[in-house]
Formats: C-alpha cells, sequence, structure tokens
C-alpha cells in the first residue's frame, strides 16, 4: 500500500494568481521572505496592499539566506511567537519557503525544536496555522512538497526534514512574478527541477501516478527552460513554473537520488547554490546509475520522449546551453578547500536521498565519483 499526496488543497496557476490572497480577511498574516528581491520588483508590496486593504495586520520576516541555516529558523521563531499569526505566506525561492515551512511547524508544535527535530517523529498535519506558499523561481517544488531543507552549520551539512505537516496548504504559481529572476537563477533552478524529475523517474519506488507526471516534467523542461533562459517570454516563464511544481508533485511522493545526496554535502559546506551543484553532478550520477538495467531502460526512453539519442548526453547539452559550470572545480570550489577534510564530505554524501538512490554506492566509489565530478573527468 502506498499513500499519494498532491500538495495541499490548492494550486493557483496563471498571471496575476496572487489576487488568490484577497480571500484572506481580517487575519494576523506573518510573511517570510528573502533578501531585497520581492521588494524591488513590487511582490511584497502587491501582497501588503491586497492584505491591508482586507483588514489584515501584517509582519514581514525578511532577509533569510540563500542557504538558509538554523540561524535564520531561530530569528524567525522568535518573530512568530511574539507576533501570533493566523496565516503564515512564504514567498520567494526555495529558501524563504523552507523556511517558512520550518516556522509554521515548530509554531504549532512547541515541544519540537531544531534540537531535537532530527531525532522525534513529525506531525501528519497543522490545525492551527494556515500555510501559503508563493514561489518566485522555477526550481525547487518546495510549495508542494513535504521537504524543508536547512543548513546545520555545526555538522556543515544541507539536511532534508520530512513530514506531511511541512505541505503548504495553498501554492500560488503566479508566473508574473518569475520575469525578474536573473539568468543564472532561471538556469540553476530549472535544472534543480529537471534533477527532481528525473531522480524521481528512476527510483526504485516509482508509481503509475507519479511516473506519468515526472515524464510530463521532464518534457516540458527540456522544451521549455531553454525559452525561458534566452528569450524569457511570459509563456515559457508560466510553463517552468507548472513544470517545476509538477517535478515537486512527483518526487514528494517517491523520492530523490544521488545528485540530491551529493548536493546537500558540496551546498552545506561550500555554500554553492542547490540546483548549480544538481546541474553538475546529474550526468555523472546518471551516467552511474545506468549500471542498472532498468534505470537504463528508463533513460532510454526519456531519450525518446525529448527526441534524442542519449538523454544523458542530452542533459550536458543542456547544462553547455545554460552556461552551467561543468565541474566543481569550474564553479569556484578551491581544490585545497575540497581536499580539506574529504573524508568528511564522502560520508555525507552518502547520506540523504543517495540512501535511496537506485543503485548502492560504496564509499570508495563516492570518493572517485566526487572527484570526477570535481575535475571533470
Amino acid at each position: 500500500m502506498k499513500n499519494l499526496t498532491f500538495g495541499g488543497e490548492a494550486i493557483v496557476i496563471g498571471k496575476d494568481s496572487i489576487k488568490y490572497l484577497n480571500i484572506i480577511r481580517d487575519k494576523k498574516v506573518f510573511i517570510v521572505t528573502g533578501g531585497k528581491s520581492m521588494v524591488s520588483n513590487g511582490t511584497i508590496n502587491k501582497i501588503r496592499d491586497i492584505l491591508i486593504n482586507n483588514n489584515c495586520e501584517i509582519f514581514i520576516y525578511s532577509g533569510v539566506k540563500a542557504n538558509p541555516d538554523t540561524e535564520d529558523v531561530d530569528a524567525g521563531m522568535e518573530l512568530i511567537n511574539n507576533f501570533k499569526p493566523d496565516i503564515l505566506i512564504a514567498v520567494g525561492g526555495g529558501s524563504p519557503i523552507d523556511v517558512g515551512k520550518i516556522l509554521a511547524l515548530l509554531y504549532e508544535y512547541p515541544e519540537i525544536n531544531l534540537n531535537n527535530i532530527l531525532k522525534v517523529s513529525l506531525p501528519e498535519k497543522r490545525e492551527k496555522l494556515k500555510l501559503i506558499a508563493i514561489p518566485s523561481t522555477s526550481g525547487t517544488g518546495s510549495e508542494v512538497s513535504k521537504a524543508a531543507v536547512i543548513t546545520f552549520r555545526k555538522q556543515n551539512i544541507k539536511v532534508g526534514i520530512k513530514c506531511d505537516a511541512l505541505i503548504p496548504d495553498v501554492a500560488i504559481l503566479d508566473s508574473e512574478i518569475t520575469m525578474t529572476m536573473p539568468l543564472k537563477v532561471v538556469a540553476e533552478t530549472g535544472m534543480d527541477a529537471l534533477t527532481h524529475a528525473v531522480e524521481c523517474y528512476i527510483n526504485k519506488n516509482i508509481d503509475d501516478f507519479t511516473e506519468c507526471i515526472s515524464i510530463g516534467a521532464i518534457e516540458g523542461i527540456f522544451k521549455y527552460l531553454p525559452i525561458s533562459y534566452t528569450e524569457k517570454t511570459i509563456e515559457s516563464r508560466e510553463k517552468m513554473h507548472n513544470y517545476q511544481c509538477m517535478a515537486g508533485l512527483a518526487f514528494a511522493n517517491v523520492g530523490l537520488g544521488m545528485a540530491h545526496g551529493i548536493s546537500h554535502a558540496i551546498g552545506g559546506k561550500f555554500n554553492l547554490g542547490h540546483g548549480l551543484v544538481n546541474a553538475i553532478a546529474l550526468p555523472y550520477v546518471l551516467k552511474y546509475n545506468s549500471r542498472d538495467i532498468e534505470v537504463n531502460a528508463r533513460l532510454e526512453h526519456l531519450g525518446k520522449v525529448i527526441e534524442s539519442s542519449c538523454f544523458i548526453q542530452s542533459v550536458t547539452d543542456l547544462n553547455e546551453k545554460l552556461n552551467i559550470a561543468k565541474s566543481f572545480k569550474e564553479a569556484g570550489i578551491l581544490e585545497s578547500d575540497f581536499n580539506d577534510d574529504f573524508d568528511a564530505l564522502v560520508e555525507n554524501s552518502l547520506l540523504g536521498s543517495t540512501l535511496v538512490n537506485p543503485v548502492k554506492i560504496t564509499k570508495q566509489e563516492m570518493a572517485e565519483l566526487l572527484n570526477k565530478i570535481y575535475y571533470g573527468a
């Protein structure tokens, strides 16, 4: 038996879907966002105007880092406990949405904290606080998933915290918000979404429902990500916003794989963007996994879906079109830093999503693979 969950109460799509917030009236609303981008592009002002016009009291917690850590959560917890909201709106990239999800969980369940969150059983739902996610980037799928990724600095690793209570009640996919994304963000978040869909599709836990969704997401991303990157049309941005969400719906029910295990280890230690590390690692991981007969057959099928003779090569070619670095070294990691405490890096790469990779990997093989990805071998 397998229980499938596809998001929360609603997924609101299309241009100006942010107007969905008009249904919120006479509430205390806690808004979580990142740096300046959501302010400079007018999104925060739109949200604030809608809520104030509807007689809502609001508090804005801004400044969540690109790679959020326990400090971001601690700072937010002090503010949310003082404000005592009815609704939490997380707006921006995957980082503020992930932090917003953790804040919602810890606020509703004060017996859970960052010291025990990795040890205790986590709840399946929230009763008190409504959670709305408004992504500004097209990649993480966090607005519909039951996972939130937080960096624990002392351990130098990103950890994916998972439970159904982290699923936002409403996801608002307003394509207009994505139009100000820098090209670098378009590329890296788009490849993050592709990695979600591909790792889901080759995961041994795949089912009929998520198989169809992941294939559709892969086909759509290959078609519209290059257009979104080079031409910046509203249609391509809207399509990518929808397809990345589909990838999030798929992996939330299946799991991921080794590219994400490596990404969390590398990102936690070197503070590189999650999508960037996924993009660099994905072709190498797919090549490793292709030794499995079933995985290889699925990769061949994906090649047919996107009309390619070799799917792995097509991923590499797409990276090149998007000006993604070919190796960790090219991405800016110094050789001395990469080799510093390399054994711990290997150990951390074997954790998380690597545990559900379709092909098991030894510590020695992981060390060899990391070196290949670092040098672009």
